[in-house]
């Protein structure tokens, strides 16, 4: 572990290590790696930000709008993602998502010892919207405290396609899973999505193309088992313990759409299966769908970037005084 902050590979950014030992899937000695904004903050409030699969953190935008409010900033690369992947390891492979409780819990007690005990808002995106929730879940059920909020972008809920892949489908996968567990699953990979991003394919934002390939990584069944598993524990609902933020595009566009069709909608995920399975989170739920967003609704074409900005802005004001009258009246 890197008992000290270190330089990033982004300019003004810091991250610190966390050694994992051997992997449990047996893909050699794992890291977590944690990324601060700036120097040392003494905050209020903070935020956790944590990504999707074929994801790692390097919205800076993001991290300034947080920065902006008075939210010191962390983001966390999981095991096998981004910054901590490591040669022979399966990019984001996992088969189980409990598994991440470990780097989760760590963060937020660097965070404390980092940023003097701040309120905590915790964000995840995609596939890191769905390990969140199921994080919280677990902590609450525990009574662990430290998380005062939960924001969700495009969190995945579900399993888009024909409703037999969510059936006799996710049989199957459980199946293959079991004996099969690194195998690919043969899928098609478009890259419209991620075509519609990076700057060197017709988007506005850079970042690093080996750990956010345009087509994505490939997908493996028992990775998705460990996925269909925690839609299931969501599917029976869940109690997050906290008040929380659902932003989504308010429609879904055809995964093979062209990168330019690909600039307003969400190419990756069922918008409706979202706001149907939102209200298995448990606490006070707000969901907001943003017009013509994309996937990540701050990855979005410049209007509906701001939409959600402003959305999100709207709803950290309602935090924060929420956050302080409960201090005021002695309840946290």
């Amino acid at each position: 572990m890197s008992p000290t902050w270190e330089p990033d590979v982004l300019a003004g950014y810091w991250q610190r290590t966390l050694a994992l030992g051997a992997d449990p899937d047996g893909e050699g000695q794992i890291v977590a790696t944690l990324v601060r904004r700036g120097e040392a903050p003494t905050a209020q409030d903070a935020v956790l930000v944590v990504h999707g699969f074929t994801d790692y953190f390097f919205h800076t935008e993001l991290a300034d709008h947080f920065a902006d409010r008075g939210f010191a900033f962390y983001a966390l690369d999981l095991r096998k993602c981004g910054r901590s992947w490591r040669a022979g390891q399966t990019p984001h492979f996992i088969t189980d998502l409990a598994r991440y409780d470990t780097e989760l819990d760590w963060a937020l007690g660097a965070i404390a010892e980092d940023a003097g005990q701040p309120q905590m808002l915790v964000y995840g995106h995609s596939a890191g919207g769905l390990i969140v929730p199921l994080w919280l879940d677990r902590r609450h059920r525990r009574q662990a405290a430290g998380v005062g909020g939960l924001v969700l972008n495009s969190p995945w809920f579900e399993l888009q396609g024909p409703a037999i892949l969510r059936s006799a489908g996710t049989a199957a996968l459980r199946a293959m899973a079991q004996v099969r567990t690194k195998r690919v699953i043969p899928l098609p990979r478009e890259g419209a999505y991620g075509a519609s991003l990076h700057r060197d394919h017709g988007g506005e934002f850079d970042y690093n193309l080996q750990w956010k390939p345009v087509g994505g990584f490939p997908i493996t069944y028992g990775w998705i088992n460990a996925i269909r598993r925690g839609h299931a524990k969501l599917h029976r609902g869940l109690d997050v313990g906290v008040p929380n933020l659902v932003l989504r595009s308010d429609r879904s566009i055809p995964g093979t759409s062209d990168p330019e069709t690909a600039q307003r909608g969400d190419a990756v995920l069922d918008v409706n299966q979202i706001a149907r399975w939102a209200g298995c989170l448990g606490n006070r739920t707000t969901i907001v769908p943003i017009p013509d967003a994309k996937h990540d609704v701050f990855l979005s074409v410049a209007g509906p970037r701001q939409q959600a900005y402003r959305e999100l802005q709207a709803w950290l004001d309602w935090y924060l005084a929420d956050a302080e009258s409960h201090t005021e009246a002695g309840l946290s």
